[in-house]
């Protein structure tokens, strides 16, 4: 789960599948959950399938897939599916989860395929369970917020404000143990709006930010990846730092703590520290 951007892809147009792996080199999404009606919903799951079994030893661009919740009957076909063994997919994202159960359940279910898991808190059941739900996922698992989903539950506005404790309150559940994904901005012409939000969710500990359109998925790479000056920037703390107690670079108080920011953002610029 070290991907800065996670492209959503419906499970019902397959025509989109390969267009959206070029898109997203970091990986996509499937959605058998909120973007198939109900209708559509076995035809989308055999899309899937299809493709997961067609391509060959997982080659290319990891490929999640967000079954419906195992409460539904959707979400029963879609584990029975995915847990006998019919495809290999990369990871399974679980929408709605609202308690460490929710975690075991699909972790019974997928015993034989082992597949990491992205738990989406969509409620504010969830949120009251978060850490509890965080400390059932595995080094390899992530977390992530339905943002859409928990507003409506809150009976609050999708915006920045209403939304900035629920954004705080993930982070403080991954506690850097794991990857954390923001919800995606639903406005597929936001301008300056991806950036900017994608920048304050990083400031906040995010580790990355979903996506529901391949022109999302650059500005989020962008967002997410250290500038020149930062990279510099944390390579002189790192360089004026003797290991021990306290140093100054150019007024800045250097210790433990500001060396292993620099080396968070070395790490998140792929660079060695």
């Amino acid at each position: 789960m070290a991907a800065r951007c996670l492209l959503f892809v419906p499970g019902n147009r397959p025509d989109r599948f390969e267009s959206a792996l070029r898109a997203s080199p970091e990986g996509i999404i499937i959605d058998l959950e909120d973007a198939v009606t109900a209708g559509d919903k076995d035809t989308a799951r055999a899309n899937v399938l299809r493709l997961l079994v067609e391509r060959p030893a997982k080659d290319g661009p990891p490929i999640l897939i967000r079954i419906n919740s195992p409460d539904t009957r959707a979400g029963l076909h879609d584990l029975l599916s995915l847990g006998e063994g019919l495809a290999t997919a990369d990871s399974v994202v679980l929408p709605k989860v609202e308690a460490p159960r929710d975690v075991a359940l699909l972790r019974a279910h997928l015993a034989r395929a082992n597949l990491p898991i992205l738990a989406l808190v969509e409620t504010a059941a969830g949120l009251d369970h978060a850490t509890a739900i965080a400390q059932a996922l595995r080094p390899g698992d992530a977390l992530g917020l339905g943002g859409a989903d928990l507003a409506a539950d809150l009976g609050a506005t999708l915006a920045w404000e209403p939304l900035l404790l629920v954004r705080s309150t993930l982070v403080l559940a991954a506690r850097r143990r794991l990857a954390l994904f923001d919800v995606p901005l639903l406005n597929r012409d936001p301008g300056s709006a991806l950036a900017e939000e994608a920048v304050r969710v990083r400031a906040l500990g995010y580790t990355g930010k979903l996506a529901i359109h391949p022109d999302q998925v650059g500005p989020i790479h962008a967002a997410f990846a250290p500038d020149a000056d930062e990279i510099t920037h944390a390579r002189a703390i790192l360089s004026a730092w003797t290991g021990q107690g306290v140093t100054t670079l150019d007024g800045l108080m250097i210790d433990a703590p500001v060396a292993a920011m620099a080396r968070h953002t070395l790490h998140r610029a792929g660079l060695a520290s």
